[in-house]
């Protein structure tokens, strides 16, 4: 297993994940899909190198993304020293190998090394069983809300309930 980030070569994979976990949410939680992702979101995540994938055997089985910023997600955090996770789209030939633990220690050492005191993430939606598994993995669910601007945020975020995640780091 190897974390390293992802290149362009690998959108039409980083898109082909994404609608595989498009259609698994169309199944288990049909009220908060994502969206089709715009490729310059991606590309620009790439060329700063803020787009991860996790590779087994030169398979891509994870990626996911990051922001250091997330000041419509998390109003009033602007200033926090914080590492924002997004999107982990999971390929299903390997569901169920608990990567969310493994992007976990990952952002640790990456928070840690760019001196940052948090990981944070959301998700949208009451997902009970999401909500657990984020929570064994070692985020402290912090609750849910309503976002009060959308505007620049992808429709998944609009109107829905979101989830708040977050790991304090020591230094």
């Amino acid at each position: 297993m190897t974390i390293t980030n992802s290149n362009k070569e690998d959108i039409s994979e980083i898109f082909r994940l994404y609608k595989l976990a498009t259609d698994y949410q169309r199944l288990k939680f049909p009220r908060n899909l994502w969206p089709v992702f715009d490729e310059d979101l991606i590309t620009t995540e790439i060329t700063e190198n803020r787009q991860f994938k996790l590779e087994i055997e030169n398979e891509i089985a994870c990626v996911w993304a990051i922001t250091h910023s997330d000041p419509q997600i998390w109003d009033g955090s602007e200033n926090d020293s914080s590492i924002y996770i997004h999107r982990i789209a999971t390929n299903p030939d390997f569901r169920g190998s608990n990567f969310v633990q493994k992007i976990v220690d990952w952002s640790k050492a990456f928070a840690n090394e760019h001196k940052k005191h948090f990981i944070r993430m959301d998700t949208c939606g009451d997902n009970v069983r999401l909500i657990n598994h984020y929570t064994s993995s070692g985020f402290k669910f912090l609750g849910m809300k309503k976002l009060k601007n959308t505007s620049e945020l992808p429709s998944h975020y609009h109107n829905a309930d979101v989830c708040f995640f977050e790991i304090a780091l020591e230094h």
